[in-house]
Order: C-alpha cells, then sequence, then structure tokens
C-alpha cells in the first residue's frame, strides 16, 4: 500500500472515500482492499455495524472492481 499523506488525503475528493465523514480513504486497490479489512475488524469488534461494513465494502469494491452480481 503506498504511503497517503496529511496533504494528499486533504486533496482527495469526497468520493474517494468509503466511509463517513471522510474515513476510509480509497483512492487505490490497495487503500480499498484494506478499507475492506479494517470494517470487517470494527465489526467484529463492536465498533461499527453490519450496515456501515456492507457500505464501506461497496465502495471498496468498485475501487477493486468486482461487480456485486458475483457475490464478492
Amino acid at each position: 500500500m503506498g504511503k497517503l499523506t496529511s496533504r494528499a488525503r486533504k486533496a482527495l475528493p469526497a468520493s474517494s472515500f468509503a466511509g463517513p465523514n471522510r474515513s476510509y480513504p480509497v483512492p487505490d486497490r490497495s487503500h480499498a482492499a484494506n478499507a475492506k479489512a479494517r470494517a470487517a475488524q470494527a465489526v467484529k469488534a463492536g465498533r461499527m455495524s453490519k450496515a456501515q461494513e456492507a457500505r464501506i465494502d461497496a465502495k471498496a469494491n468498485r475501487v477493486l472492481g468486482k461487480s456485486k452480481s458475483r457475490g464478492k
């Protein structure tokens, strides 16, 4: 995963984030995969709902090129 500096993160458009309040940046495939993993961890720890995880996964899947029809 490439380093995302504070300056680069601030320059990203809101559409480059999968979570609320500009959380879970997904500017590339590695960040998208990481967002999915961190969301799953947060659900398991009780810090996030399954619905929030589903929204993050859907946005990350678009970046990863995974379609909803394949169930991935």
